[in-house]
Order: C-alpha cells, then structure tokens, then sequence
C-alpha cells in the first residue's frame, strides 16, 4: 500500500505544481492552518503543520514544519498581490493589511470573550456583538440580491466608527486580557473592513475551514505522517480531492488517469478549472 502511495504522489506532483501555480494568480485567497504530526524525536510525535489555500475553484494543501510566515510566502509567493483572508495568525502578519481580510468568525469568538469576562469588558463586548449583527445582517442582503454594494458602503461607516470607539475602550480596560486582545485587533483594523470596499469578498473564513476539515478527520484517525514523503502523499491528494470536489469532477477517474499516464511517461490530468473563476470587483 504504501509503494502505490508513492507512486501515486509522483503521479499527482506535476498537476500539485500546476495547482499552486494558478493559486498565486488568483485574486482571492483564503488561508488558515492546523496541527498535524510528521515522524517521531525522542519517542514522541515530532509537531507540524497543516495549512490550507482555498480559492474559489482550487485548493492547495501544504504540510510544513512550521508556523511561520515563511510558509505562507512559499506557497503564494513574497509578490502574491490578491486579497487575502485570514485570522489573527501573526503568520500572515507580512501581508499588506489593505489587501488582507480578517475572519469575522474568530473576531466574534473574541467579542464573546469580553461579554463572558463581564463587568466593563463585558458591556463593551455586548455593544461590540450589536454591531457585528447588523453588519451581518446587511452583508447577508448583499448576498442575497436585496441591497446594493454600495448601500452596504454607506451604512458600514456608522458600524465602523462604532466598533473602532468600542476596540479603543477596550483597550484601556482595567481588564489586562481584554486590553491586550482590543490592541491587537486594533493593529489590523483596516483589515477587519476590506469587504466592504470589495463586491464579493466575503467577512469570513469560513471557506478555509470547511476545506481543511476533512484533513483534521484524517489527522484524528492517522496520527498524521511517518516522513516527509507520506507528508508530499497527504498534501497532494488533499489538494487533488478538494479540488476536484469544488468542480465536481469525479476523483476516482482523476487518480486513475493521473497513474496510467504517469507509468507512461505522459503529461496527466491538470487540475486547473475549465471554466475560469469569477473575478472579484477590484477597487483601488
């Protein structure tokens, strides 16, 4: 089993590279990371990392020893210029902040850290929480067709003066937790509004963690990889799988394909979409 492995990773590698190669080019990326296993050192699971680069039709998978920025500049390269979408992971912290969109998801999980530590901090994260309901209340009626991008524009400034006066008493409370998470966030405040300047950005990076979630099942039941050559295996069928699943194409014919022209010394499959992605509304 594992030899067919293998070759099926020597297989999938050519249309792996291809697949970061179109990422890089994208307009919008998605990013986010988890824990995974590579080998053993002193009889324990030697720690890495599993991270994900989703794009509207493709995905790549990368496992690295790290949780540094330089993965991220590996994969997308120090030139990557598109938007993009992440937590509050100083990883990603090289990227220009203008172009980078923060995950409401996490900045929710931290508004419902200061309510849950109460008095003051938990006042301002009430009001903080207010906001955030109207912002998605509006940006789910840019989805759905009944407001306009530009309305959406115009009421998000009130809701991004607010939360700005919110995050800047917060970080001045008494409380030192609640005053040291408002100070970070505040860091990255031009990153918390990008889509609202962006039609199709999303405010959320969501996108990220239905792709990775699979791969943390397989991490749960595998205990990760043995050496950096099961690693390349896992990343690149990840990368094929998710990929494939987004444009609706049949995985098994993919990887069968792939092998038999592989063993042939042919060029395989390429996992790059048909038909191109829809672009984003870029604006200076």
């Amino acid at each position: 089993v594992p030899k067919v492995g293998m070759k099926m990773s020597e297989a999938l590698a050519p249309a792996v590279e291809e697949a970061k190669a179109y990422v890089r080019e994208q307009d919008a990326v998605n990013a986010d990371e988890t824990g995974w296993f590579e080998g053993k050192s002193e009889g324990r699971n030697r720690r890495a990392w599993l991270w994900v680069f989703p794009t509207q039709l493709v995905v790549v998978f990368c496992i690295a020893p790290s949780r540094g920025s330089q993965v991220v500049k590996s994969v997308l390269g120090e030139d990557f210029t598109g938007f993009l979408t992440t937590d509050r992971w100083s990883a990603y912290n090289w990227y220009d902040t203008g172009l980078r969109q923060l995950c409401w998801s996490h900045l929710t999980r931290d508004f419902q850290s200061f309510v849950e530590r109460g008095g003051e901090a938990g006042r301002i994260g009430e009001a903080l929480l207010q906001e955030r309901n109207r912002m998605f209340e509006w940006w789910h009626r840019v989805r759905d067709g009944t407001m306009t991008q530009e309305e959406l524009e115009h009421r998000m400034k009130e809701v991004e003066h607010k939360v700005g006066q919110l995050l800047r008493k917060a970080a001045v409370c008494p409380d030192n937790k609640v005053a040291g998470t408002a100070q970070e966030i505040l860091k990255l405040e031009k990153a918390m509004w990008t889509f609202v300047q962006v039609p199709g950005l999303e405010p959320t990076n969501n996108f990220s963690e239905r792709c990775i979630r699979h791969a943390v099942m397989w991490r749960k039941t595998s205990f990760g990889t043995q050496s950096p050559k099961g690693s390349r295996f896992v990343e690149r069928i990840l990368t094929v799988v998710a990929t494939l699943k987004l444009q609706q194409r049949n995985v098994l014919e993919f990887l069968t394909q792939s092998l038999a022209a592989h063993r042939r010394g042919q060029r395989g499959p390429s996992l790059l979409p048909s038909m191109p992605a829809k672009p984003l509304a870029l604006v200076a």
